[in-house]
């Protein structure tokens, strides 16, 4: 839930990278929460439920698109590049480019680093 959290965080971060963990733990939840809204919405027949669900999905649309943009960074490639279909579920997949890019230092090795430092 820190991943999901550490995005909505960085609501509108377009520049960076992202690594595949940060990226899939937000697509996981992001999927939990929105068919949990729809189903709770399908099965009460409460119209307020769908309402939240629209607001939801409208809320975590600039992060979501804000995180895939990092993500392809972190491979080496341009934003631009969620745009075409196949690829760019393949760059999603895709290890993180070794060392710093053109679009900032790796966070893997951030990651590394910090916890040597303990």
């Amino acid at each position: 839930m820190n991943w999901y959290l550490k995005v909505l965080q960085n609501y509108a971060g377009f520049g960076g990278r992202a690594r595949r963990k940060e990226y899939w733990m937000f697509f996981l939840f992001n999927t939990l929460i929105s068919y949990g809204l729809l189903i709770l919405a399908g099965l009460l027949e409460v119209p307020a439920l769908g309402f939240l669900y629209m607001v939801y999905a409208l809320g975590v649309l600039i992060p979501s698109i804000a995180v895939a943009i990092r993500r392809m960074h972190d491979v080496g490639k341009s934003g631009w590049f969620i745009l075409v279909p196949i690829y760019n579920l393949i760059l999603a997949c895709t290890d993180s480019e070794k060392g710093d890019n053109q679009y900032g230092p790796n966070p893997k090795a951030e990651e590394v680093s910090d916890l040597q430092k303990v």
